[in-house]
């Protein structure tokens, strides 16, 4: 059976998830208590269940979230293929979030400013964010754009094989705290200063022409290939089926799209799950 965990902070689009998980087909209960974690999953597999999700959350007692990796550790030993979906945003979004729907969130009261509840519930949930096979930033995500990324990297295509996502992000706007790796392409020559150009971005022919006549950006490109070609079967010998590879430059708009475009039809000859998403262009 193929079990989805999913987690995360408070805000961060866990239903919004979960609710696309039950539309691709899987039985979902949420906000399940970890200590019921290992019954359920047997219950599933012997009623010949062979996809479920779980939605967990801070409302659970600390004392059983400081057990999930040992819960976790158990489900291991059974036929159970677990994957751990958390979700995160800045807490300045979350705070705005909050501020805008009026709901209240579950750790504040009397005595506790919602700053600090979810402050606390980042702590409490450290040992499930330590754990998780994905990880998704949801800062400068809606709605849609978070149930297209959920259907996309959760699908059951391949479901051993390592899924790539190539994302382009602007410096200026912060990093995305979901990268397992960041690369910095700001030394690239800019098509921002060049006349014409600036109000284009890195899929237009005219950038894509104008940077693929720079000797350094394809000494990068090349690089940058070597590397992942180095690396990438480490991570799948290491069973990891989620990666996220992150390109920046000053404001996302021309050098970072451009390169993880590039990357992203490059990979996409060697591995049946490659995504490219431009965080600035949305």
């Amino acid at each position: 059976m193929k079990l989805i965990i999913v987690s995360g902070l408070s805000g961060s689009g866990k239903s919004v998830a979960l609710n696309t998980l039950e539309d691709l087909g899987y039985y979902c209960v949420d906000n399940l208590p970890v200590a019921l974690l290992e019954p359920l999953a047997r219950e599933l597999t012997a009623a010949r269940q062979t996809r479920a999700a779980v939605g967990i959350d801070a409302r659970n007692h600390r004392q059983d979230l400081s057990r999930f990796r040992d819960i976790l550790a158990g489900l291991e030993t059974q036929d159970i293929q677990v994957e751990i979906v958390f979700l995160q945003a800045t807490d300045e979004t979350l705070l705005k979030r909050f501020s805008e729907t009026r709901r209240k969130h579950p750790l504040t009261s009397t005595d506790t400013t919602l700053a600090d509840a979810i402050r606390g519930e980042r702590n409490l949930l450290e040992p499930i964010a330590s754990s998780a096979t994905l990880h998704i930033d949801t800062t400068h995500t809606n709605l849609h754009q978070l149930r297209d990324l959920v259907q996309e990297r959760l699908s059951d295509t391949r479901p051993d094989a390592l899924s790539l996502l190539f994302k382009s992000f602007g410096y200026k706007h912060g990093l995305p705290d979901d990268a397992d790796f960041v690369f910095d392409v700001r030394c690239l020559p800019n098509p921002h200063w060049v006349q014409g150009l600036r109000p284009l971005t890195g899929r237009d022919q005219a950038v894509i022409a104008y940077l693929e006549d720079q000797p350094p950006v394809d000494a990068m490109f090349q690089e940058l290939c070597r590397f992942l070609d180095d690396w990438l079967p480490a991570f799948e010998k290491e069973n990891r089926r989620y990666l996220t590879v992150a390109l920046g430059c000053t404001g996302g708009q021309h050098r970072s799209v451009y390169m993880a475009e590039r990357l992203g039809k490059h990979f996409a000859g060697r591995y049946p799950s490659v995504l490219v998403r431009h965080r600035e262009l949305s």
